[in-house]
């Protein structure tokens, strides 16, 4: 079998290995002075007017953001029936109860038309999700939470570096929540962040991060909320800075790998293809539609075909509604058609900085050779 080739891959240089080496000899290992200067960085990386708040992982900074938003039970927050199953998981772990939109098709993106008509007087937040690196519509999302007094947290986890208008997500808005897993375009080991300019926002998240704790000027503490513990280490943190110094650098080659795609299948039409988007797309996947039913084939077979060609393929996502947890709610994927078609038909091609323009070709060549 030829070498394998997964769907992602994390890229990590030999000056930030050795930067978490100097670390776990400091004997510093929780949150320090390297969770402090990866805050700072993000932030200046957001363009300076931002405050930027570092954990471990963008679920929890999810449901940090809702809680310190004051989110809770009786409320109702918007969000898209594509996602991770953690974008709804917040919600519920927050109190409150999901109000599921579709999507659009190829964009994955929440779709606005649908949105105004999903609020009534219990909601409180609406929370799109930037798929896959593509920014939603946020002009016209927050100008419907204007009209409504309503939140608007940015699930954001895809879209490290993702640029809209010219802007980066997160430099401006509301809220906005990152994530640093490994298969993100850049990565803390486990990790997320909130980005910002609500200053009192921000101390509310302090609190909710680390056990309700409050110091006074003599250091002395009281707890006013039963927060969590959910602060980045120092460890973390300095992979998180090595990885942000080539962050641009990485989203410029996973575009132009996703440009390989767009140019190498542009005649095949066994597939549907995502959105290409602007020059502002992240491309953390590259995500294809195949209608298995029509082919009389399944997705893990077809996984599995792929497989002998030594090439990972992924699944990204389930449509959220027709989950288990979700269905036991009332929930049907049936109701939101799109994001039900995307959780069947759904494949995440290999893309990732490491790979060679050889590599597009050569899962370009075994989808022919499986799809033809």
């Amino acid at each position: 079998m030829k070498d394998w080739l997964p769907f992602t891959r994390p890229l990590l240089d030999e000056e930030t290995i050795a930067t978490v080496a100097a670390v776990l000899r400091s004997g510093q290992l929780a949150s320090g002075p390297q969770v402090l200067a990866f805050e700072a960085a993000l932030a200046e990386y957001l363009g300076g007017a931002r405050s930027v708040r570092a954990l471990t992982s963008a679920t929890e900074g999810l449901e940090i953001a809702l809680l310190a938003c004051g989110v809770g039970p009786g409320d109702e927050v918007i969000v898209p029936a594509m996602s991770f199953a953690a974008s709804a998981n917040v919600i519920v772990r927050a109190g409150a109860t999901p109000v599921f939109v579709d999507v659009e098709l190829l964009t994955r993106n929440l779709d606005v038309a649908q949105v105004e008509r999903a609020i009534t007087p219990r909601t409180q937040a609406i929370m799109p999700v930037h798929f896959s690196g593509l920014a939603a519509d946020l002009e016209a999302l927050l100008a419907i939470a204007a009209r409504h007094r309503l939140r608007i947290v940015e699930d954001a986890a895809h879209a490290i570096g993702t640029r809209h208008r010219g802007r980066p997500i997160g430099s401006f808005g509301d809220v906005a929540v990152f994530s640093f897993h490994p298969n993100k375009n850049m990565t803390s080991i486990e990790g997320g962040a909130i980005a910002t300019a609500d200053a009192a926002l921000v101390e509310r998240i302090e609190r909710h991060r680390f056990h309700g704790i409050r110091r006074n000027a003599d250091g002395e503490i009281d707890v006013e909320l039963a927060g969590a513990k959910s602060n980045l280490s120092d460890v973390a943190a300095a992979v998180g800075l090595g990885q942000l110094r080539h962050l641009d650098e990485f989203n410029a080659r996973r575009r132009t790998l996703a440009a390989r795609y767009f140019e190498r299948l542009a005649d095949f039409d066994r597939l549907v293809l995502p959105a290409r988007g602007d020059d502002g797309h992240s491309w953390h996947m590259f995500t294809v539609l195949i209608d298995f039913a029509a082919r009389g084939t399944t997705r893990p077979e077809f996984q599995r075909a792929m497989a002998t060609h030594g090439i990972g393929v992924g699944m990204h996502y389930p449509c959220i509604p027709g989950m288990s947890f979700y269905r036991q709610l009332g929930f049907r994927a049936d109701d939101y058609p799109n994001a039900a078609r995307i959780g069947r038909e759904t494949v995440t091609l290999p893309l990732f900085p490491s790979m060679r323009d050889e590599d597009v070709d050569r899962v370009v060549a075994a989808l022919r050779a499986e799809l033809d």
